[in-house]
């Protein structure tokens, strides 16, 4: 049996929810604000795909979307056993596979203090030395290689790599084969958190 939405609540659909990061503690107030109008926006939907293979088909309406995207992801976890915030429901549009930005990353990194972290330190860390907590449904805004040049130097270029620690910079005393000063993104959304960490790399974190 398929699962049953209380639309009444869409008559007040920021109740449970913080519209800043797009994330709700329900995930009924999760699907009511984002079939609101105003932060989905259908012709952005139907082009996404519903899984990452190229021959997954695309999601039929803003509702199927809304239903698919409020369920919990990886990227809502922490040590694989525990949720990172109470708001675990996100509707944030998950960016493309090739690392490049699109135009609403600006008001999506509303309310998030984007920080460098040192050399081999996760941005659980980061965030916590500033007093804030990671916020991993906004590391996807920052997965993309024209947000990491705007806060990191990427002198020697940014590529698509696999590893817990990213988005991050390679450090420039990193070994050769590791490609120093390069920036780095991960095609998999599903897979940044905010707890990666790796010695050779500096991460960009969102702290809220």
């Amino acid at each position: 049996m398929g699962t049953v939405i209380n639309l009444t609540i869409f008559m007040a659909p920021t109740r449970g929810c913080k519209l800043d990061l797009q994330c709700c503690d329900s995930y009924e107030y999760c699907v009511s604000c984002c079939l609101n109008p105003s932060r989905t926006k259908e012709t952005d939907v139907l082009k996404l795909k519903v899984a990452r293979p190229v021959t997954s088909g695309t999601y039929r309406n803003v509702f199927d979307f809304c239903m698919g995207r409020c369920r919990h992801s990886s990227a809502s976890v922490v040590h694989e056993n525990a949720y990172a915030s109470d708001f675990h429901h996100c509707f944030l549009l998950q960016q493309n596979s090739s690392g490049s930005a699109d135009s609403g990353s600006g008001p999506r990194l509303d309310g998030i203090n984007i920080s460098i972290g040192r050399r081999g330190e996760s941005c659980s860390s980061v965030c916590r030395a500033k007093g804030q907590s990671c916020v991993p449904s906004r590391l996807s805004v920052l997965n993309k290689c024209e947000i990491l040049q705007k806060y990191m130097r990427c002198k020697s270029g940014c590529f698509s790599n696999l590893g817990p620690d990213q988005p991050a910079q390679v450090v420039d005393e990193a070994p050769s084969n590791l490609n120093p000063g390069a920036c780095l993104y991960m095609q998999m959304d599903e897979r940044l958190t905010c707890d990666g960490s790796h010695q050779h790399t500096r991460r960009l974190c969102p702290c809220a």
